[in-house]
């Protein structure tokens, strides 16, 4: 099992001058802990739960290229664009660009979006829910036409109508496709119809083990073998914070049990460079073993 870190705050005590280097130190610290992935959200307003609207929120796409020139090996990714922020073959583009100049480290995440507020905010469209959805299915068509050199023509949608899917240069890795959400109607079944990876919304192992019952029904319905999929879970990681490796450990057994191939860590609201260092590379190889 690998362990992945993902930054959704930027409010540190030293204010916004000092963001770069805080975050430069984080990732490059994440880096020679062996952590394997690093991940922001992407987000224009701080969301509910993390901090009010009016906290630091940097643009996704932005900080991780200053990530990507920062490290050399870590992987990167969004967790997850919202499927509404941008016209799906520019958003496909500017993760290919991520994955050249970082020599093929991007990751592709994508959900549906759900944050009204942001939206209505900054004047961005927030069609229904059942449109979103839609619009992400198309976007998931999108970007594996442009991964595919061998297809460049049309794309013909219901909501985007593309006269050729040309994208030169082609990503070095082909990013994974991650899709974020555990719906178990809609969300599930891109995994299972599209998806490299998915990110589930679940960390006791019932639940867990539920939603994955779910995903392989898609998987059977759509004739895909389910171990072709990453699963990827966030986690609080508690007992880190108190030095706990080894409680740490016990508890994400049983995901491992159940298939996680990665544990996706959020930090404390102390300093997150030294939460890296003193709490999350003590449980990097240990992690390992499972």
């Amino acid at each position: 099992m690998l362990l992945g870190i993902q930054v959704p705050s930027f409010t540190w005590p030293d204010g916004p001058a000092a963001l770069g280097r805080t975050l430069r130190r984080i990732a490059v610290d994440a880096e020679a802990a062996g952590v394997s992935s690093f991940w922001v959200m992407d987000h224009f307003f701080q969301i509910r739960g993390v901090g009010p609207a009016e906290n630091e929120m940097l643009e996704g796409y932005t900080t991780l290229g200053y990530v990507a020139a920062a490290t050399e090996r870590i992987t990167l990714g969004t967790m997850v664009t919202g499927v509404t922020y941008r016209i799906p073959a520019l958003l496909i583009k500017t993760v290919t660009t991520l994955d050249v100049l970082s020599g093929g480290r991007a990751w592709f995440g994508v959900g549906a979006a759900w944050n009204e507020e942001e939206h209505v905010g900054l004047g961005v469209p927030f069609p229904p829910v059942a449109e979103r959805f839609e619009r992400l299915e198309e976007t998931l068509q999108i970007a594996r036409q442009m991964y595919d050199p061998t297809q460049d023509g049309p794309y013909e949608g219901t909501h985007y109508r593309l006269a050729e899917t040309m994208c030169v240069p082609q990503p070095l890795s082909k990013p994974e496709i991650m899709v974020g959400g555990g719906g178990e109607r809609k969300t599930l079944r891109l995994v299972a119809q599209y998806a490299d990876a998915c990110n589930l919304f679940a960390t006791e192992p019932d639940a867990l083990a539920h939603k994955l019952d779910v995903l392989h029904r898609h998987c059977e319905d759509v004739g895909r073998d389910p171990a072709e999929i990453r699963v990827t879970v966030l986690h609080a990681g508690e007992d880190l914070l108190t030095g706990d490796v080894d409680a740490f450990v016990e508890k994400v057994r049983p995901l491992a049990g159940l298939g996680v191939d990665t544990v996706i860590l959020r930090p404390p609201a102390t300093p997150p460079a030294a939460w890296v260092r003193d709490a999350v590379a003590p449980a990097v190889g240990r992690v390992a073993e499972l």
